[in-house]
């Protein structure tokens, strides 16, 4: 998932402000380029756990599972209890701190870039919250952000992007 981080980030380009700027003075944005692809497969994990169950699958960690008590059969049968929970709230946090680290980065990106990449950035954190919203039930309930939600950040978007 970092790989396509660092992929993108060449393709969209830095800010004139980074590459005019002494190597000393310079952000590592490849970091920042790795968090943003990490955090984004892993709200990809979270978000599908319930059809990816249905093919057999499990993307989660066996070791949170076990480190939380939820067992593969726990999973596949879809059970939602209090081990559940503690878990995909150690996950979502986890994929929030990956969001976290990725916006250093995009504060570099080309002037142009900054918008489609905060606002996707913010859009597929949102899928987290709906995740909480569900109560964490990714079984039986498809999260993402609804077409009112992402026009609605759009501007919002738009505002921290003019903010390097």
């Amino acid at each position: 998932a970092g790989t396509v981080g660092l992929m993108t980030q060449e393709v969209m380009g830095l800010d004139a402000a980074y590459i005019t700027a002494p190597w000393s003075d310079r952000p590592d944005t490849s970091n920042a380029a790795v968090a943003l692809g990490i955090a984004n497969q892993l709200t990809n994990i979270l978000r599908d756990v319930g059809e990816d169950r249905g093919r057999g699958r499990i993307y989660l960690p066996l070791e949170d599972l076990e480190r939380f008590g939820y067992s593969e059969d726990d999973l596949f049968a879809g059970t939602l209890n209090d081990n559940w929970r503690e878990l995909m709230r150690f996950q979502l946090g986890r994929a929030r701190d990956w969001f976290a680290r990725s916006e250093a980065g995009v504060r570099w990106l080309a002037p142009d870039a900054r918008w489609p990449v905060w606002a996707s950035l913010r859009l597929y954190r949102g899928i987290l919250d709906v995740i909480e919203q569900h109560q964490y039930d990714v079984f039986t309930k498809r999260a993402y952000v609804p077409k009112a939600g992402k026009l609605l950040d759009l501007p919002f978007s738009f505002l921290v992007a003019q903010v390097r």
